[in-house]
């Protein structure tokens, strides 16, 4: 089983004959992804050729889903027409909208979440790397080369940390790796995904990586508290991030004790979560609670 995506989801890429897009859905489809169109309004009845596969182009998304049945799409589009190409999505009733985009305004976020959950579309980012189910599908910028199928559930705010704990734990393997993103608004959160694992019977531990700033993981804890029983080990970065410092995603971001990282360790460890102070100390931590399975 994998979360959200297996080999069977239809991908259409929003964006695709643009630099990003073009790049990204070629490693997407050298994985294995299943794509089926692109979405460049203006550009309907083009085509891109990837490894000589010829991938129709279509004006909007509605048209690219009745033409292929696509039930996934993967949003490379700039911040400033983010927002429309989400709405398309969601209004002509994609199951997975994936938004890699970073730089989209607040604002427009706000409006393209509540639309998702007025539809009840799954929505992952912006501002994320996306997800992949190893062996099945790989949708958004995660590099393939460091996938391999095992039994570790892995949801992070960050990229560059999902990317290195993919690294050190690539012996062992994962069933799906979720990237939601580190904006201060997103749409599917922690708490989503460690939900999702808990119901995984190929999901044998959760790997949680969260950061500094709002209060996330903190009621991450409280939900593993409550409805986890699988074993979950959690990194959260900025042990060493100044007060009342921006460092990295927009979210990131503590007022006083509000939002530490030590805070958060606090609160994962009261629910029983394993908490590493760096990601290959955490990756140490996986290993043992594996070993022991």
């Amino acid at each position: 089983m994998a979360i959200w995506l297996d080999h069977r989801s239809k991908v259409i890429v929003q964006g695709m004959t643009g630099t990003e897009g073009r790049k990204h859905t070629n490693r997407m489809m050298m994985f294995g992804t299943r794509v089926v169109g692109g979405v460049t309004p203006g550009k309907g009845g083009q085509s891109v050729t990837f490894e000589e596969d010829p991938i129709p182009v279509f004006n909007t998304v509605r048209e690219a889903r009745h033409a292929t049945g696509a039930n996934v799409s993967c949003v490379f589009v700039p911040p400033p027409h983010a927002k429309k190409a989400v709405l398309d999505a969601i209004d002509a009733g994609i199951e997975l909208v994936v938004v890699i985009t970073e730089g989209i305004p607040v604002k427009d976020t706000a409006e393209f979440r509540a639309a998702a959950e007025e539809k009840g579309v799954r929505l992952v980012g912006p501002n994320c790397p996306g997800l992949i189910s190893p062996g099945r599908s790989n949708v958004g910028i995660i590099p393939p080369n460091i996938a391999r199928a095992g039994h570790i559930g892995l949801v992070s705010k960050s990229g560059t940390l999902t990317y290195q704990m993919m690294f050190e734990l690539g012996d062992i393997g994962f069933s799906s790796c979720i990237g939601i993103g580190g904006d201060p608004i997103i749409g599917t959160t922690h708490i989503d995904a460690l939900e999702a694992f808990e119901a995984d019977p190929e999901t044998d531990c959760i790997v949680m990586i969260g950061e500094i700033g709002g209060d996330a993981e903190e009621r991450a804890a409280a939900f593993i508290r409550e409805n986890v029983t699988k074993p979950v080990v959690a990194y959260v970065a900025g042990f060493t991030a100044p007060e009342g410092r921006t460092m990295g995603h927009a979210g990131a971001i503590v007022s006083g004790s509000s939002g530490t990282a030590a805070a958060k360790k606090e609160a994962l460890e009261k629910a029983g979560v394993k908490v590493g102070r760096t990601p290959s100390e955490t990756a140490a931590l996986v290993r043992q609670v594996m070993k022991g399975r």
